[in-house]
C-alpha cells in the first residue's frame, strides 16, 4: 500500500490558490491530505469546509493559518510535516499582495516583497529538504520573470545567482526603493516585473544544486506561469478579459505538472507557461502603461 501523500498549499483560500486546492482534493486518493493555507484564520477554515464538500473531492482537506511573511512559521511547518508524515509530497508557493493601479508601488514594495519574494525564499529553504523522492515544489509567478524584462544594469545580479545572492539583490532593490534611488540604479518602477524575476531566479538556484539528484528520483522543482487569469488581484489591472481564464481552467496546467508520471529534464528548474519552458533571458523591458500582471 503507497504512503498517504501530503500537499500543501500557500495563499489558498481564494482565486488561483484555492482552485489549485480544489484540484488536488480531486485528483489525490482518499487516505491523502491537502493542506489549504492562508492568513486568516476564518477565511482558511471556512475555505477547507467548502472544499472539502465539493462534488468529487476525495483527499482530506484541513485549513492552516499561515502568514507567509512569518518565516519562522514557514520553518516549524515544514518541521512539523517533517515529523508527522516524513515529509511533503507536493508544495505550491502561490501567496501575492494585492496593488492596485492607484496605489503608491513604493509605499507598497515592503509587504509585496515580503509576500512574493521573502516568503519565496523560506519555502524553498525550508520545504525543500523535506519534499519527498519524486515530489513537486512549485512557485507560482509569471512571463514577468524572465531576465530580459529586467533593464542591463540589474539583468547580471540574477543570472546564475545563487539563493544568498538572490536574497542580497531583493533586499538591495528594496533598500533602493526606500532611498528613491531604485529607477537612478536601474530598476523598474513596477514592483511585479523584479518580483517576479527575482522569484524565478530563486528557484533556478535551488535547482540548480538539486538537479542530478532530484532527477534521478522524479522529482520537480520548477516555477510556473499560469497566464492570464481573472481574480481579484489581476482584474483591476486590465481592460480586456477575453482571453482571461478562470482560476479553475489556470490551475489545470499546474496540476498537470503536479500529477505528471515522469519529470521532463527540459522543464526541471525553469519557469514553465502551459507545458512548455519560457527562455530564461527572453522578454523586454515592458513600458510603463503596458502592465501586465500575469500574462
Amino acid at each position: 500500500m503507497n504512503a498517504p501523500r501530503i500537499a500543501l498549499v500557500t495563499g489558498a483560500n481564494q482565486g488561483l490558490g484555492r482552485a489549485l486546492a480544489e484540484g488536488l482534493a480531486v485528483r489525490m486518493g482518499p487516505d491523502d491530505q491537502v493542506l489549504l493555507t492562508g492568513r486568516d484564520q476564518r477565511r482558511v477554515a471556512d475555505a477547507a469546509r467548502e472544499v472539502a464538500r465539493l462534488p468529487g473531492t476525495r483527499a482530506q482537506v484541513r485549513g492552516r493559518a499561515l502568514d507567509v511573511t512569518d518565516t519562522d512559521a514557514i520553518g516549524r511547518l515544514a518541521d512539523e510535516l517533517r515529523g508527522q508524515y516524513g515529509g511533503v509530497d507536493v508544495v505550491i508557493s502561490n501567496a501575492v499582495a494585492r496593488l492596485l493601479p492607484d496605489e503608491s508601488q513604493a509605499e507598497r514594495a515592503d509587504e509585496f516583497i515580503d509576500v512574493s519574494n521573502t516568503a519565496t525564499h523560506a519555502v524553498l529553504r525550508s520545504f525543500g529538504p523535506v519534499l519527498c523522492p519524486g515530489g513537486r515544489l512549485l512557485v507560482v509567478a509569471s512571463s514577468l520573470g524572465t531576465l530580459g524584462h529586467l533593464g542591463p544594469r540589474v539583468r547580471h545580479l540574477f543570472d546564475g545567482a545563487s539563493l544568498d545572492q538572490v536574497e542580497y539583490a531583493v533586499e538591495s532593490w528594496r533598500t533602493a526603493i526606500h532611498n528613491n534611488t531604485a529607477e537612478e540604479a536601474g530598476w523598474p518602477r513596477w514592483l511585479n516585473v523584479p518580483s517576479k524575476v527575482a522569484q524565478v531566479a530563486a528557484v533556478r538556484a535551488v535547482a540548480a544544486i538539486r538537479r542530478e539528484r532530484d532527477l534521478a528520483t522524479d522529482t520537480l522543482i520548477a516555477s510556473v506561469c499560469p497566464g492570464m487569469v481573472d481574480t481579484a488581484t489581476s482584474r483591476p489591472w486590465f481592460s480586456d478579459y477575453s482571453q482571461a481564464q478562470s482560476p479553475s481552467q489556470a490551475a489545470g496546467a499546474v496540476l498537470d505538472l503536479v500529477f505528471t508520471e515522469h519529470v521532463d529534464p527540459a522543464l526541471y528548474g525553469e519557469l514553465i507557461r502551459f507545458g512548455k519552458a519560457l527562455d530564461w533571458h527572453g522578454g523586454t523591458p515592458p513600458m510603463e502603461q503596458d502592465r501586465i500582471l500575469t500574462a
